[in-house]
């Protein structure tokens, strides 16, 4: 089986070693160079032509949003930004997936971490899962005719079926990777007359929820907010999860809705959870909940969309083409879950549409 190639570009080398040893120690994982510095390191994605890049942000010389920059105008390429877990690191992350990267992995990596397994583990599957995809061909390719900020300059919009009108009464939202920048494409254009909660779920660690929800707030007439624990829930509210967190519903004895934020359960692969979220809002709305699956990896509220769709309730998903990864929108379309499978840029419309 032919290895996936991997470039390595940070100032730390410290962390060059450690990426490399945790890279190739999967045995399908070939470091194929490493850069100290931002030019460094286009020099070598441009000379070396690899299957991913992982990218420092603050670096001497050049840093990581200039170099991601000319890689995406020059040499399109999977690039994996090495964030460090702070307000500064959240805004300069979501730049950096605006600008065309796919993800992100935390800075502070240490082997005497308790958490170095699951940050082993999370890098290489995040490796692996991004390099196979190919709706992320599609993606890169996409950014030949887009604006570095990602508004769609030439790509023609598909017609899109409609949802049935039913009189939803929620929507629960579910997205990971390639989602801050999709989310941008779709909670800004939503509109007032919805006059219903929306809960999002997107993989994200703390700080980086929180920054994100700003950004959407700003952009949007909806309220968008990073969800607390015990706030009652308001119409034409977006609430987003905590990274880090389960959202959750519960009634109080007045019936009022209150939101739940906990570690619990523990055992669950992401925290937040699509699955978790998800099955608490059918629990409170039943049928009346419209659940909707964006770009990511994986399949993550797969289960909760069976047990919403079991119920008579109704599902839009994200097609391929427009996904960065093909994966959990995936899961319920080959399950037949979706009502309608549509792309990215139709998706608010067709939300708009069915209230």
């Amino acid at each position: 089986m032919t290895k996936i190639r991997a470039v390595i570009v940070d100032d730390s080398a410290f962390m060059r070693k450690s990426l490399s040893i945790m890279l190739e120690g999967s045995g399908e994982i070939e470091i194929i160079g490493t850069a100290k510095d931002g030019i460094e390191g286009y020099n070598l994605v441009k000379a070396t032509r690899p299957d991913i890049v992982t990218l420092d942000i603050e670096m001497p010389k050049m840093d990581g949003l200039t170099a991601l920059k000319k890689i995406m105008a020059d040499c399109p390429t999977p690039v994996l930004m090495v964030s460090s877990l702070t307000t500064e690191g959240a805004e300069s992350t979501l730049k950096a997936l605006e600008y065309g990267a796919v993800d992100f992995i935390p800075k502070e990596l240490s082997f005497i971490n308790v958490n170095i397994i699951k940050i082993k583990e999370d890098l290489i599957r995040k490796v692996k899962e991004i390099v196979k995809q190919k709706s992320l061909q599609d993606h890169l390719r996409r950014l030949k005719r887009t604006t570095l900020f990602g508004k769609q300059t030439s790509a023609p919009v598909k017609s899109a079926t409609s949802l049935p009108r039913v009189g939803y009464k929620a929507i629960s939202l579910g997205v990971s990777t390639g989602g801050p920048l999709s989310l941008q494409k779709v909670i800004p254009r939503l509109l007032p007359k919805l006059n219903v909660p929306f809960f999002i779920v997107q993989h994200m660690p703390p700080v980086f929820t929180k920054s994100l929800a700003e950004r959407l707030n700003s952009m949007s007439e909806l309220q968008v907010k990073e969800a607390e624990h015990g706030e009652q829930v308001k119409n034409n509210f977006v609430y987003l999860a905590p990274g880090g967190f389960h959202m959750t519903l519960k009634k109080n004895l007045q019936g009022n809705i209150l939101i739940d934020i906990s570690e619990f359960p523990m055992d669950t692969l992401h925290r937040p959870s699509v699955d978790v979220t998800t099955n608490s809002v059918v629990k409170i709305y039943g049928n009346k909940t419209l659940g909707v699956m964006m770009t990511g990896m994986g399949k993550d509220g797969f289960e909760s969309f069976k047990v919403l769709k079991s119920l008579g309730g109704h599902c839009l998903a994200q097609d391929e083409e427009s996904c960065v990864v093909y994966g959990m929108p995936k899961a319920v379309v080959e399950g037949d879950l979706a009502d309608v499978v549509t792309p990215l840029e139709n998706i608010s419309k067709i939300i708009n549409e069915a209230f």
